[in-house]
């Protein structure tokens, strides 16, 4: 097996293996373009990106500087947005699905290392020879999850659909869907429910939408009606779909 073919497998792979070195010295050197463009040159940005990332959906942002370690094994959905300091160190997979928020310095890992010293220093090859060797896990992230600012993601995690991590969060397992998460470890607080939706927060809707507060209190009572237009003028939902 090659050094490349043994990461993906997920068993002890050389980092130094001048293949793998040369990607990431790539990916190294294009994150430091990136991270050299102004805001504005969404071109020059989204042509960066493309030769980073394995995937990347449509409607994605990165505020940067960002930092991926391989970027062809990330692999991210449509509308996807990070803030201030991303890093992935992607030696394994890294999947992240559709409309994600990530809030400043998030840092997602993949590879794991021998917990006895010195075989974190040298471990011996099938050849004899004696090298620093590391394996990966894959990282995985349902839509539509939120992460706090300075949450860390540890190897081998399943983070599921509509999750909320709070921020400065370890997670060092799998997070059902749904839930809200924190801590160090990261733990499931509870389950996010229909109790959670903003039609429960009039005050915070009555700014955004620059109407007394006393009209969306009562635009959001339980027995009224909203049709989908008024959902989206409140911020509710993103956009209404018509179908014939």
């Amino acid at each position: 097996m090659t050094e490349d073919e043994k990461r993906r497998a997920g068993v002890l792979f050389f980092p130094g293996d001048p293949e793998l070195k040369e990607i990431k010295r790539r990916t190294h050197n294009l994150n430091l373009d990136y991270n050299a463009t102004y805001e504005d040159e969404v071109e020059k940005r989204a042509a960066i990106l493309a030769e980073i990332l394995g995937d990347l959906g449509e409607g994605s942002f990165f505020q940067g500087p960002i930092t991926f370690h391989y970027g062809k094994h990330t692999h991210i959905g449509k509308r996807f947005f990070g803030n201030f300091n991303l890093t992935v160190q992607d030696d394994a997979d890294v999947y992240i699905g559709d409309d994600c928020n990530f809030g400043p310095n998030v840092t997602i890992v993949t590879p794991l290392h021998p917990m006895v010293a010195a075989e974190r220093t040298r471990l011996r090859t099938a050849d004899g020879t004696e090298r620093r060797l590391c394996w990966a896990r894959p990282v995985r992230i349902g839509n539509q999850c939120w992460f706090g600012a300075g949450v860390t993601v540890c190897p081998g995690v399943t983070v599921g659909d509509g999750c909320v991590i709070g921020a400065g969060s370890v997670v060092t397992r799998d997070i059902p869907a749904n839930s809200f998460a924190a801590g160090v470890p990261c733990r499931v607080i509870r389950p996010i429910t229909e109790a959670d939706s903003m039609k429960y927060r009039p005050d915070i809707l009555a700014d955004n939408t620059g109407k007394p507060l006393e009209v969306v209190t009562a635009d959001c009572e339980r027995d009224n009606f909203m049709s989908a237009e008024e959902a989206k003028e409140y911020g509710l939902i993103d956009k209404v779909i018509y179908t014939r």
